[in-house]
């Protein structure tokens, strides 16, 4: 889960279920900041997580419509010896041409918020995890009820990128440079989780969050 957000979500509408019963928490935070870890723990407590960067792979790979659009967008080219998405061909594309981001958005965004509907139409849960790497990046703030920072310091995140993707510091910071900085990040959030200390204090910090998400869960007006 997590790792980069996937190209084409930078303008994503997230969906509201028509019900609005389930508290929606959006988990985000800068590249290498450890969303992954933070939501794996939310999922060991049985909290229901929808992943935006697994939604975004699941609509693009073999088969699905959404693939040969962007093939015929891109070319063939775009695509490996296998016809699976050359992710980061695409990535290096989109980051540097604007128009052709939102093209990109044109095609994978409909189906990624189709996607979501889907899902949250089928869960059963005082809340869940919606992961969205670049949510402070779009316009779908107002569309969940929380927004949940996972924050370390710039230097982890160069560190722990470097380590995950095999790419130079230059490449991470310019992903860093692209995204929304990491005050205007904290300003923004509701709740904040520091991923610069141990497994054991990150562990409790959910877990705290995760009791203050059921009770404000339970008292949450219908349809708010």
């Amino acid at each position: 889960m997590g790792g980069k957000a996937e190209p084409g979500l930078s303008q994503l509408d997230i969906v509201k279920d028509e019900a609005g019963l389930m508290l929606k928490i959006g988990l985000t935070g800068g590249i290498g900041s450890g969303k992954s870890t933070v939501t794996r723990l939310f999922a060991d407590l049985g909290v229901p997580i929808i992943d935006m960067d697994i939604i975004a792979r699941e609509v693009v790979m073999p088969g699905q419509p959404a693939l040969d659009e962007i093939k015929a967008l891109f070319g063939s080219e775009i695509c490996t010896p296998d016809n699976e998405l050359d992710r980061k061909k695409l990535r290096d594309i989109v980051f540097s041409d604007a128009v052709k981001r939102k093209q990109l958005e044109d095609i994978v965004h409909p189906r990624i918020r189709d996607r979501v509907k889907d899902l949250q139409a089928e869960l059963d849960a005082p809340y869940c995890i919606i992961v969205i790497p670049l949510l402070l990046e779009t316009e779908g703030q107002d569309r969940i009820d929380r927004i949940l920072v996972v924050d370390t310091s710039i230097e982890e995140q160069i560190q722990r990128t470097m380590q995950r993707d095999k790419v130079s510091e230059d490449q991470v910071r310019k992903i860093i440079a692209s995204q929304v900085d990491r005050q205007t990040r904290l300003d923004k959030a509701d709740d904040i989780i520091n991923n610069s200390g141990a497994t054991a204090q990150l562990q409790a910090q959910v877990s705290k969050l995760h009791q203050q998400y059921l009770v404000l869960a339970r008292i949450k007006p219908p349809n708010s």
